[in-house]
Order: structure tokens, then C-alpha cells, then sequence
């Protein structure tokens, strides 16, 4: 099993799955809101030279985050760029 981060530790071409969004009150609303939630697999696009703000792709959109922000999202690193591990989970054959 891989170790558990926050997203702020994570570095460009960075992959990785949400595991926790550990924010209390209007910050833990709003990030669920935009669509951080456990399972939601991401890439680390861009970290400004002192690490605020952070840019992350999911879902089809890019969203940027503060430090403190990204501080708050408990994640697992599941790969980095070029490694060939497909960004979305792989959905199992349900029939129909």
C-alpha cells in the first residue's frame, strides 16, 4: 500500500487519488462542491516557485489551490507521468 500525503507534498507530473478532504466548515463544503472527493483521481499540473498556489487536473477542468488548501486533502501518490497508468479508474464490465 502507498503512503498516505496531502497534496501539497506532491510534485509536477504527480498523479494521485483523493482519500480524505480533512477541511472543516465552508472550506470542506466547497471543495467537495467543485468536485474533490474520495476516489477522484488527479495530476499535479503546476506549483508556483513557493509552492502557492498548487494546479491540479480532474474531472476535465483545471483548478487551482492554495497551500492551505491542499494542505487539508489527504491523497495517495498512484503514479507520475509517463508511467502509463490511466488517470480515471478503469470501470469494471457491469451488465446491463
Amino acid at each position: 500500500m502507498m503512503k498516505e500525503k496531502t497534496l501539497n507534498q506532491l510534485k509536477i507530473n504527480d498523479k494521485g487519488e483523493i482519500i480524505q478532504i480533512a477541511a472543516k466548515g465552508d472550506i470542506r463544503r466547497r471543495l467537495l462542491d467543485i468536485g474533490l472527493i474520495k476516489g477522484t483521481h488527479f495530476k499535479v499540473l503546476r506549483v508556483a516557485p513557493l509552492g502557492d498556489p498548487i494546479e491540479i487536473f480532474l474531472k476535465g477542468f483545471y483548478l487551482s489551490l492554495r497551500k492551505e488548501e491542499a494542505s487539508q486533502i489527504i491523497i495517495k501518490k498512484i503514479g507520475s507521468v509517463g508511467d502509463k497508468i490511466p488517470m480515471k479508474k478503469l470501470k469494471k464490465n457491469v451488465p446491463s
